[in-house]
């Protein structure tokens, strides 16, 4: 059954015109027929249509669910935007799919995109997430400088020092802030990072940076671990832009399932 995107289900029983086109003239729903619909807040309804008008379609609910989140932790992508924007298209595609829950672009030192069309990403997150199904509709931030990201997700905590602790490692204070970038440094397994966080129950938030096609610069990723961000690796692979985001978000997704 296709899922349609009703946000102010709330107030009106009407769907937009643009799903109310794809309802009546696209995929042929008539009187009577019965739809599913979404808030994009986790909740989701059958309906049955009353006025299959193909620029205001008109519903009545017959029921409601609310549905548990995919995952208990909210998961942060936060990308540069790549060149060729096709190329963050996919990657925003395909992270809607698996289960992000944010996703921010960053612009960053070595940036070559330096603009976006925030609508034409919030349509992208809007369609993958009817495709796949899913209630909850994720965040699509404004392109948003790197080092003004930085100080406002520094703040944030996501693990609990004491229980590490206790477990014999030592973490950042900031726990659950990641930097993906390739330079030649210490940096830790991303999915062992997950996984001991995941089995010691700390978890509660991720937020994993991604780099633009030239990387974050040295400044960048200096600023970022005196932040609390711990430096990760994806693998033993040097991957695209839009391939490391899709690669940090199922790592993220997948083993805390």
């Amino acid at each position: 059954m296709y899922l349609f995107y009703t946000p102010d289900i709330a107030t009106s029983h009407t769907l937009s015109e643009e799903e109310s086109q794809h309802c009546v003239r696209v995929l042929r729903y008539d009187r009577g027929d019965e739809i599913l619909l979404t808030d994009g807040r986790g909740t989701t309804y059958t309906a049955r249509i009353t006025n299959p008008h193909p620029k205001h379609c008109e519903f009545e609910i017959i029921s409601s669910q609310k549905q548990e989140p995919h995952h208990h932790f909210h998961l942060h992508i936060a990308i540069a935007p790549t060149k060729n924007i096709e190329r963050l298209e996919w990657a925003i595609e395909k992270c809607t799919e698996i289960g992000v829950d944010e996703i921010t672009p960053l612009l960053c030192r070595f940036s070559e995109r330096k603009t976006l069309r925030l609508d034409r990403l919030e349509k992208i997150v809007l369609s993958a997430a009817k495709q796949s199904l899913t209630p909850y509709l994720p965040v699509v931030n404004d392109l948003t400088p790197f080092d003004d990201f930085i100080q406002n997700h520094s703040a944030k905590r996501s693990f609990s020092d004491a229980v590490l602790q206790s477990a014999g490692r030592s973490c950042s204070p900031q726990g659950g802030l990641y930097i993906a970038h390739c330079y030649e440094q210490d940096k830790r397994e991303l999915k062992d990072e997950i996984t001991l966080h995941s089995k010691l129950s700390t978890l509660n938030s991720i937020t994993i940076l991604i780099g633009p096609e030239g990387d974050f610069s040295e400044a960048e990723i200096d600023l970022a671990l005196k932040n609390g961000y711990v430096p990760v690796s994806l693998g033993n692979s040097r991957l695209r832009t839009e391939t490391a985001a899709v690669v940090a978000c199922h790592t993220a997704i997948l083993l805390n399932e």
